[in-house]
């Protein structure tokens, strides 16, 4: 196994996708949590008026002692986290349109024993992104929000651990798409298309009729990892939330967290876990079969 998890780093490091992915990843989580860093006052002052005033008294909370740099690290580390999630694509769909999955299949004792160098390989892939991304996000975070408005030391590490684990997860998920689909620019445009309008699309248009579809559906689920600590922070999750918040106040204060819909962090970490388990199962199980001639 050892060999073979070195045969895949050694893969992935011949290839450019690797670093030249990091470009794009860098860029998007530093301006996202920069714009929101820039923005904190703003939603201290929106906490601190109007119903979300009643909402924030109603649960004990004081908006000037909000840790608001959550947010922008929230806002930056879920955004950039389709980039790991698209270099999970090229790992098997990938291989099959490059041809090199024969001579992966062809040296490792069986498929079984491929799939899972593979698997550890890429977990460290997410990992080594979501250190990257974090770092990055945290960095604007520290340029753009006040000292007192600072997250503290236990969420801090709590936001890097949430991002680390959405990145290892969006990661394998990405895999799972990838070799389903078993094309390489098909799983990138459904991938992005679908996370980034048609499940956010389907959640605003139904919000009034339902609200948990941001806590049950893929994206939702993976933004609400780090999301999710960010509105467990301010006790804006729907767990904390009380029953007689409008749905619409809801979805503002939500929204701002990063992760409309969101019951907890850790529930969110559960169901996306499900998602990634259930697309990679399917693309565990369609190359146990398929034929690499």
């Amino acid at each position: 196994m050892g060999r073979l998890i070195k045969a895949e780093f050694r893969k992935t490091l011949t290839l450019n996708a690797w670093w030249v992915l990091i470009i794009p990843l860098v860029l998007v989580a530093f301006w996202m949590s920069y714009g929101w860093g820039s923005a904190t006052n703003d939603f201290v002052d929106y906490i601190g008026s109007g119903t979300a005033a009643e909402i924030a008294a109603a649960i004990g909370l004081d908006p000037g002692e909000f840790p608001v740099g959550l947010l922008a690290i929230a806002h930056g580390v879920n955004i950039a986290q389709l980039i790991p999630a698209i270099f999970g694509v090229f790992a098997l769909a990938g291989e099959y349109r490059n041809k090199t999955i024969t001579t992966t299949f062809l040296t490792a004792p069986n498929r079984v024993s491929a799939l899972s160098a593979k698997m550890i390989t890429y977990i460290v892939w997410g990992a080594m992104y979501g250190v990257l991304s974090f770092g990055v996000a945290a960095l604007a975070t520290l340029v753009t929000v006040d000292g007192d408005r600072m997250p503290s030391g236990g969420q801090w590490l709590a936001a890097l651990g949430g991002t680390i684990l959405a990145y290892i997860l969006v990661t394998l998920f990405g895999i799972g798409v990838g070799a389903v689909l078993n094309k390489v620019t098909l799983a990138v445009i459904l991938l992005l298309g679908y996370m980034l309008v048609l499940e956010n699309v389907l959640v605003l248009m139904l919000w009034t009729t339902t609200d948990v579809l941001g806590g049950i559906l893929p994206n939702g689920t993976a933004n609400g990892i780090v999301g999710g600590i960010a509105a467990d922070a301010f006790k804006l999750d729907s767990l904390n939330l009380p029953d007689n918040v409008d749905n619409v106040d809801k979805l503002g204060l939500q929204l701002a967290a990063g992760a409309p819909g969101v019951f907890s962090w850790w529930a969110s970490a559960l169901i996306f876990f499900a998602w990634t388990m259930l697309f990679f199962a399917g693309a565990w199980a369609a190359n146990q079969r398929k034929d690499i001639t």
